[in-house]
């Protein structure tokens, strides 16, 4: 058994290449081989999001605070609230994040799998991300 204290283990800013705007995350848990999963709590703050990217067996967000936004590649732009329980197949192109004017705090769980949990690809642009998808 293991326990991992609250507060125990440091925050981290989200990484402009992978974010935009402003997103914390901390970390929960990362289990070790042969297991493989792991799970963060990511909190953005109004505005901020996620780039565009995959998973390769998939993501489950389970939202806790806030008003957030979520979107699969070709379909709409979905609002997610606290107890909403987010699941992406694996390899769906998606991105996440807080609605324009309210942060947004979920717990994400991944699985590795030769190594990886994700692969980032390009931001969102603000247009994609107001819904207007005239531009893509």
């Amino acid at each position: 058994m293991e326990i991992k204290r609250a507060g125990s283990q440091p925050s981290g800013k989200g990484p402009e290449d992978w974010f935009t705007g402003i997103v914390r995350i901390d970390p929960l848990f990362q289990t070790n081989t042969p297991a493989r999963t792991g799970g963060a709590s990511v909190t953005f703050e109004p505005g901020a999001r996620t780039a565009w990217h995959t998973h390769p067996l998939g993501q489950t967000l389970i939202v806790v605070a806030g008003r957030g936004l979520v979107q699969r590649e070709g379909g709409p732009i979905e609002a997610i609230t606290p107890g909403d329980v987010v699941l992406f197949a694996p390899g769906e192109k998606h991105w996440h994040g807080a609605s324009p004017t309210t942060s947004m705090t979920h717990i994400a769980i991944h699985e590795s799998l030769d190594g990886r949990t994700v692969d980032w690809m390009e931001h969102v642009t603000d247009e994609q991300y107001a819904g207007d998808t005239s531009s893509t």
